[in-house]
């Protein structure tokens, strides 16, 4: 593996930029926000539960991109537009990390996010050959 970035994106997901939707260097993957637009219309629902459970499944397709699975991940860093997604969160959280022994660390903040997005999901994975 090489020690330059490789860029990782998720077609339908990515951002309206020209950055990508994460890069993996070496055994690390950083993602930029991965928001909950659809991949199959590339457009963000209105609905906040359905941004969430897409947010989610984009993170999982970026980790596949990069060659990560869930067990890779280290952290979780999700930007809410309001609190009341938190319990969607939770939802997909446990569905992914059912675990408690076994779980990333993770951080939730509140912030005022553009073009109706109800969330942002950072992830940072670290893929070992295990």
């Amino acid at each position: 593996m090489t020690a330059s970035p490789r860029s990782l994106n998720v077609p339908g997901a990515g951002h309206n930029a020209p950055i990508p939707l994460g890069a993996r260097v070496g055994p690390l993957i950083c993602s930029s926000g991965i928001s909950g637009k659809d991949p199959a219309t590339g457009q963000l629902p209105a609905d906040a539960a359905t941004q969430v459970r897409l947010a989610f499944a984009n993170m999982d397709a970026l980790l596949a991109a990069g060659g990560a699975t869930l067990a890779h991940v280290a952290k979780l860093h999700i930007t809410v537009h309001d609190n009341a997604v938190r319990d969607a969160i939770n939802a997909e959280w446990l569905a992914r990390f059912p675990d408690p022994q076994d779980r990333p660390a993770r951080h939730i903040v509140q912030h005022d996010l553009q073009h109706g997005m109800a969330l942002q999901i950072e992830v940072t994975a670290f893929v070992t050959s295990a």
